[in-house]
Parts: C-alpha cells; structure tokens; sequence
C-alpha cells in the first residue's frame, strides 16, 4: 500500500553528521523537514573521532559546544615501540593557546557514535526526531518540487518536498540516481579500524607498533569518553579479514608480539579500502549533495566528519533564505564553495596518508580548518577592494569586547543563531536601516560595543566608517566602506535580507 503524507519544505536522506547538522540548522530557523535514516538503529561506531576548531565553532552557534566536548577529551601522546619493548612519547598535536580570535585552539577526540548522540539530542530539544528503518526508494523532480518514494518500516509512501538533500553516504543512492560522476582513486590502502575492550594497555597514550611498515603495523587509541580502545591496522588489499575479538587478538599477537595484549569483546569494526573522490556536481536542480554523499577521502587528518558538518552548515541558511523567497541562484553558491573545500581536503588527506605511511603522524594547523575561506565566491564582496588583512570571504574571527552598559561580550556571542550580523566601525548608525533578519552593531568609543583592549581592531583592521557583514555561517560576506553603502543595499537584496522583510 502506497500513502501520501503532509509535504515538508526538505527531505533529508541520511542521518549522520552532515544530515543531522542540516537538520538542527533547518530547525532552529522554522523549516520544516524529514530526517529519513535507512538503518534501523543509530551508527554505533567511531568511524570519525576528531572535532577540529572550525567545527567547534560550528557546534558553538548550534548550541552543543559544550556538551560535545564533555563527552570526549584531548587527544592523547603517542607512544611508538621499538623491537626491542622500549619506547618513545611524543605528542600528536602541535600544542598552540586559544586566542582572542581564536576561541578553540586544538582539536578534540570524541568518537562519532556520542557526537551524533549530542545532536540527536540537541535536535529533539528542537522538536525533531530522525525517522529510522526508512529508506529512499525512488524520487523524480519537477520546477516546483520533488516527489521520492520512501519504505518506513515495512510501508511505501510517497513524499512531495521542495528540496531532496543526499546525506546518504559514499555509497549515495542519491548520487547514484542523479548519475553524477564520483571521480577519483583507490590509494592502495585497505584497513581496519575496530572498537574493542581490551586488556593489556594503558589508556594515557595512544599505542603505536612498527610505524612506517605497512605489513605490520597496528595502533591502539584510547577513545576518549569510553572505556573502549580503537584498533587500527593496514591489511591486505584482498581476502577476509576476522575481526571477531579473537581474530583481532591473533592480529596483534602476530603484530606486537606481545600476548597480554587481548581484545575481550568487538563493540564496531570494518574492514574498508581507502579512496579519494569528489562528486561531478553538488546540485541538479532541486537536490543536492552533502558529506560522504559528495565527497571521499582517507580518514588521515580528522577531515572528513568535519568537511561534511562544514558542508550541512554552509546549505542550511541558503535553503532557509530561498524557501523564505531569497533569489534562487543564491543556492548555486553551495556548490561554488564547497566542492573547492572538498578537492582541497582530499589532497591534505592523501598527502597525510602518504606520510603516515613513512610513520610520520604529527599533526598542525593545517587540519584545524580555521584557515578555510571562500575569496572567489559570487558572495564575497569588498567595497573598496582590501589587499590585505581579514578579506571578504573569510572567516569572521572572534574578539572580546566591552557593551556600553559595561558588560562583557564575544563576538561570537553576538553572531549565535540564524540572523546576520552587521558591525559598524565608527559610523552613522542611521546609515543602515533595520531589516528581519539582520542584527546590527556598532563599534567605536561612544558606540554600544567599546574595544577597549584592541582585540576587535586586531582582528578587523577597519577604517573608520567601514561595515563588515558577517554571514549565518560566520564567514564575511562583504566589507563596505560608508562612502559605498548602495552597494551594502544590493548585497542585500541578493540574499534575502530586503529591507523591511
């Protein structure tokens, strides 16, 4: 029997990290949607475990900075071995502060199965729910919507929706269906990566035997938040692998030579082959692409989960502004951003690989994401152009700073939710005139925000009378000096923000 339900303005296929992120940011703005998920149970496995700075950012304008991090920890010193039992520790991650600008300075370990529990949770805090045991059939789409065929729990319907997104994975049915093209390469690399209970191992380093022998090696990583220990180990490229407790045993055994390393119970684990591709295209008309779904890569340098939090992000407030009657072209600036970032990361991944091949697993500010910026977007606009210094396409730094009433603040503070944000810079306030949607501040030594300790001007680097409008996703859309604030009406206009709207 085949049912007709009530049309949401989104369908989202895929409940892991990017459709869930999707899901809370649609939430929170009003949108209605569908979080359809094909598994019968959430994913239960560490597959992704590191949160960058970009991402906890992210999670701190989506209200679970806080309480992701809590479930996790730091990252652990690696402990590499030598034939003869001794030892070195070293660290993992370059250890750099927070900044002023720079709030969350190191990345943190939480394995992926809580990290989706927290926003399962934030999400049903907003009222929704992911609809487990059902899956995407079928979808076909017109100039006006989407109409997909969906099984839920054991019934087909039928869904007629504004957008069809695909979170759904490398494997995308999504993707697939579109016949977009996933081009790339396999890396030579099959591993596996299993979360176990062992005993054997202390849980203060992060265990790591014969680096840089790709027959040999395995590593053990105490999972932050748990009481489990994640397994990694190349393999061959062909033939079963066991990965039962005592299979995973034998394989340390054999690796280590050591017999009081023992796995006592297997809680996930998967043996997979190492790819690096990105999908042809982001979008076909009225669908679109996120995460996995667009994009694959070696787990090498924590970039993954991030990259596809990162991607649900940037779509979120763009579908928000057209489904509320924002120009629809302004969705054609997803893919114009994103697939950039995407080739970007599969070449820092890969090249991670390659390097931890040679043993070499040090990692810096390179995968922290913090340095991600979209210059050459249709969206990044400077009047008049700036050679140097925060650029339109950046991302908006954090700075402390003083309210008028005495108070203190963060700009990220001021940024949180699903409005944009206008600083002004020693201007006429009356020069911009108040819109839905638009938050507007300003700064200056008589203004309602005063830098007194100069973080603000460190960061910014404004002239007097200049505007910086900051995006919902906290990347600058445009840097405007007042002698040009026409051109601030335009942007405007282009993205939703009307006057009066």
């Amino acid at each position: 029997m085949v049912g007709e339900s009530v049309a949401p303005d989104v369908l989202i296929s895929g409940s892991g990290p990017a459709g869930l992120t999707l899901a809370i940011d649609l939430a929170r703005r009003g949108i209605s949607f569908r979080l359809l998920e094909r598994q019968p149970a959430p994913f239960k496995g560490s597959r992704g475990k590191g949160i960058q700075p970009r991402s906890l950012e992210v999670f701190e304008d989506l209200g679970i900075v806080d309480r992701v991090v809590a479930l996790g920890g730091p990252y652990p010193e690696q402990r590499e071995y030598r034939e003869d039992g001794s030892f070195t520790d070293s660290p993992l991650i370059e250890k750099v502060s927070p900044s002023a600008a720079e709030p969350y300075a190191l990345p943190v370990m939480v394995p992926q199965f809580l990290s989706e529990h927290a926003m399962r949770e934030r999400l049903a805090e907003l009222g929704h729910r992911p609809e487990h045991d059902c899956e995407l059939l079928g979808f076909e789409q017109d100039e006006r919507g989407v109409t997909a065929r969906i099984r839920r729990q054991g019934a087909e319907e039928t869904v007629r929706a504004r957008y069809l997104i695909g979170a759904d994975g490398g494997r995308s049915f999504v993707r697939h269906a579109l016949q977009i093209g996933f081009p790339g390469k396999t890396l030579g690399v099959r591993a596996v990566v299993a979360d176990v209970v062992l005993t054997g191992l202390t849980r203060d380093v992060w265990h790591r035997f014969n680096e840089g022998d790709m027959e040999h090696q395995i590593s053990f990583c105490p999972l932050a938040g748990t009481n489990l220990f994640q397994i990694q180990a190349p393999v061959p490229m062909d033939g079963d692998i066991d990965l039962s407790a005592s299979g995973l045993s034998a394989m340390t055994l054999a690796r280590t030579g050591r017999s009081d390393i023992r796995t006592e119970s297997v809680s996930w684990a998967s043996a997979f082959s190492m790819g690096a591709r990105l999908a042809d295209r982001y979008r076909v008309e009225r669908v679109f692409l996120i995460g996995d779904a667009a994009h694959i890569h070696p787990p090498t340098g924590g970039q993954g989960l991030n990259t596809s939090v990162q991607d649900a992000y940037n779509l979120g407030w763009k579908l928000a502004a057209v489904i509320a009657g924002a120009p629809d072209a302004l969705l054609d600036s997803y893919e114009e951003e994103r697939r950039p970032i995407a080739a970007g990361m599969l070449g820092l991944s890969s090249a991670l690989l390659e390097a931890h091949k040679r043993g070499e697993m040090r990692r810096g500010r390179e995968v922290h994401q913090l340095d991600l910026a979209y210059p050459e977007s249709s969206l990044a606009l400077e009047r008049p152009s700036r050679a140097a210094g925060l650029l339109a396409g950046d991302r908006a730094p954090d700075a402390p700073i003083r309210g008028a009433a005495g108070e203190p603040q963060r700009l990220f503070h001021l940024f949180k939710g699903p409005h944009w944000t206008l600083l002004g810079y020693h201007v006429d306030r009356d020069q911009v005139p108040a819109r839905r949607g638009l938050h507007i501040h300003t700064v200056g030594d008589f203004d309602e925000l005063i830098d007194d300790a100069g973080h603000f001007d460190a960061a910014y680097a404004l002239s007097p009378g200049d505007w910086v409008l900051v995006r919902p996703d906290g990347y600058i859309g445009a840097i405007i000096n007042s002698r040009d604030i026409d051109a601030l009406e335009t942007y405007c206009q282009r993205v939703g923000l009307g006057q009066g709207s």
